[in-house]
């Protein structure tokens, strides 16, 4: 099993004058550890839950274009990025920008958007569910047209561009990866089906390995109605665990793992809560991804 690190928490000790330095520390740790995938928030407030507004909170792809620069082999993605932050020609380009500064480690985690007080907050239209999920699939169209040789006009309900061009391409081959964030069996699997190379599942005490099973079922029902590769799609999950430090917590997260494993999933993605980022991942280094590497 693979694992990546969930930058959720930007509220260092020494505040935002540490945000920076922090960061970069993350980058080589990640790189010493053997991170395989390093993500981040897309959102413009903190979330409630984490402390809302009043907790720092960075610009996603600026944030991973800093990270780009202070690692050399992780795969670089947010967690994802809600589908009304950006005009989807716009996300295209700063997708493929990020490849190419990247080293072609960019991947496009997208997802339908839920956190309204921000987009009233900060002026951003915020339509009902129905039409962000129009939204969504059609700007994975624009997406995926922008990263084809196809650069002639997209003309959609919502969005209409006139020149598809992308200039310089992506290095990575056939396009940075897509992942859709969500478990919705009428929508959101349809749409991994249809669309992307990855999946990503909120997993936890209430949503265990019985869970992750009965959506991925689904989703291959749903590969299978597109006429789509079920084995082709990555599956990940976000865990909110673990917070240990130590050798102990370590071997009790792996085996937290080998059920997940058993029911289909690559990779999980984890998150230090805490304003230690950089031990936390020093910690995954020595104590679990010797022993998740094995996992399967």
């Amino acid at each position: 099993m693979k694992l990546g690190v969930h930058l959720v928490n930007f509220d260092f000790p020494a505040g935002a004058q540490a945000i920076g330095p922090t960061l970069a520390q993350v980058g080589a740790a990640v790189d010493e550890a053997g991170i395989d995938n390093l993500s981040v928030m897309d959102h413009y407030f903190q979330m409630e839950m984490a402390g809302g507004p009043a907790q720092p909170m960075l610009e996603g792809y600026t944030t991973l274009g800093f990270l780009a620069a202070h690692t050399t082999r992780a795969e670089l993605q947010l967690l994802v990025t809600g589908v009304t932050y950006r005009h989807p020609g716009l996300l295209a380009k700063i997708v493929t920008t990020l490849d190419v500064l990247s080293g072609g480690r960019a991947a496009l985690g997208i997802g339908a958007a839920w956190y309204e007080r921000e987009h009233l907050g900060l002026g951003v239209p915020f339509p009902p569910v129905a039409e962000r999920f129009e939204r969504l699939e059609e700007t994975l169209r624009i997406v995926l047209q922008m990263w084809s040789d196809d650069d002639g006009p997209f003309i959609g309900e919502h969005y209409t561009l006139a020149e598809t061009i992308n200039n310089p391409h992506a290095l990575a081959h056939p396009h940075p990866p897509i992942m859709i964030g969500g478990t919705g069996e009428r929508k959101t699997l349809r749409l991994v089906a249809q669309y992307a190379d990855a999946c990503n599942i909120f997993a936890g005490p209430q949503a265990g390995p019985d869970f992750v099973r009965a959506k991925l079922g689904v989703l291959e029902q749903r590969c299978l109605e597109a006429g789509t590769d079920f084995t082709r799609i990555r599956k990940t999950i976000l865990w909110t665990g673990p917070t240990g430090a130590d050798a102990a917590a370590g071997a009790e997260f792996v085996e937290q793992m080998r059920p997940f494993a058993q029911v289909g999933i690559d990779e999980v993605h984890v998150m230090p809560f805490t304003g230690e980022p950089v031990s936390y991942v020093h910690w995954l280094g020595n104590h679990v991804m010797p022993a998740l590497a094995d996992v399967s």
